[in-house]
């Protein structure tokens, strides 16, 4: 096995694979539009499609990689997602994007799926817990520093240089794990069922109540989080009049809070269990969004007491994903993969969901953003009390 340091870098960048999916790519979306000569609504399609992909990628990864090992499905998947990438760059039309678009997050998804699986194959309990904050050092950093270098490789070049860049990271990950990552799962222990087997896995895991709270849970935080993504542009820049130069400095203080408060929760999981940081931290999570709701009805002309509350929230919720995630994880390392996989596709579909209930809501007011971000955090607090 690799060192600690160099596990942690190769198993973040395999799972910060969404992000620089997604985020490396939000600075072009002007330029696309124009060259591609799609109205704006096409162009953000192509987003959406790129998040259908990797929900749905981790549901085939995450079986395959129980069946066949980690490194097979792994390989495949990020190989492929380069090849993608690549086409995504010679795409002619907004349609073609969009469908590469699907393509390259199903192939990411092996990525982000077989990533936490060998966690769960090397550790369990509070050891996973701290891994998996470990690697929220790296995936934490990913959503600041990807439009940062999309924007850079835009002063270089056009938008099809973001997709080559893009195929030679995935290229550069694989290198890494293959000359790095051994085999986490021994031929005994891997799962010699078909499809029909897969499907009662996934119905077992559902029907356990201590995998479906903590996937529920960690479901729920996540969606509070794109809850705030959707939300902040609109609310710190159209509502409080931040430029975007400030709001880029709030976000990336709320992104740089995540990643402190993985590390903290780091150091403290293994002398306080994984359970207990998850309860406190669901709590501090509730009563800032409460307290953000609060202050965003009664209104005022500061934005401090907004940014101040949504910090609080966000370097929170770096104690709520780690910790549910090892506590799902805990009892299935036969079937790490599609429990991996699972929580994941989880995750996915209650941000995806949350995204457009702030839209829903309108951009005129914080108020849609709070009152998602609160219904989202207080329901997982009343999922993680169901026992």
């Amino acid at each position: 096995m690799p060192s600690r340091p160099a596990l942690i870098v190769i198993l973040g960048s395999m799972v910060a694979i969404g992000p620089l999916s997604i985020d490396m790519y939000l600075p072009g979306l002007p330029e696309i539009t124009r060259s591609l000569h799609a109205s704006a609504a096409a162009v953000q399609l192509t987003l959406t499609a790129c998040v259908a992909g990797l929900a749905c990628g981790q549901l085939v990864a995450g079986p395959l990689s129980d069946r066949l090992g980690r490194r097979r499905p792994l390989f495949a998947g990020l190989i492929t997602y380069a090849g993608v990438s690549l086409l995504c760059a010679l795409a002619p039309n907004v349609i073609a994007l969009t469908g590469l678009r699907f393509l390259q997050g199903l192939a990411g998804g092996a990525g982000i799926v077989i990533g936490r699986a060998v966690v769960r194959d090397l550790y369990h309990g509070a050891a996973a817990a701290k891994l998996f904050s470990s690697l929220m050092l790296v995936t934490g950093l990913a959503p600041i520093l990807a439009p940062v270098i999309g924007a850079q490789v835009l002063k270089l070049t056009a938008w099809q240089g973001i997709f080559v860049v893009q195929a030679a990271l995935a290229l550069a990950i694989v290198t890494l794990a293959a000359l790095a990552l051994p085999e986490t799962l021994a031929a005994a222990k891997r799962d010699r069922g078909g499809l029909a087997a897969t499907i009662r896995t996934m119905q077992a895991l559902f029907a356990q109540r201590s995998f479906l709270r903590y996937a529920l849970t960690a479901g729920l935080a996540f969606g509070a989080l794109f809850a705030y993504i959707s939300g902040s542009p609109f609310v710190l820049q159209d509502v409080y009049g931040l430029s975007p130069q400030a709001f880029s400095l709030a976000f990336g203080a709320n992104g740089l809070g995540l990643v402190a408060g993985s590390q903290i929760n780091a150091r403290l999981v293994g002398r306080y269990g994984p359970g207990f940081l998850l309860r406190r931290a669901l709590a501090v999570i509730t009563a800032a969004a409460a307290l953000l709701l609060v202050i965003v009805a009664v209104g005022g002309g500061s934005v401090w007491p907004v940014i101040f509350c949504t910090f609080v929230v966000m370097s929170s919720l770096s104690f709520v994903m780690p910790n549910a995630t090892a506590l799902a994880l805990a009892e299935h390392g036969k079937v790490a993969g599609t429990a991996s996989a699972l929580l994941g596709v989880t995750q996915f579909l209650i941000g995806g969901l949350a995204a457009p209930l702030v839209g829903i809501g309108g951009t005129a007011s914080a108020l849609p953003m709070a009152i998602v971000m609160f219904t989202l955090a207080s329901g997982a607090v009343l999922v993680d009390r169901w026992r």
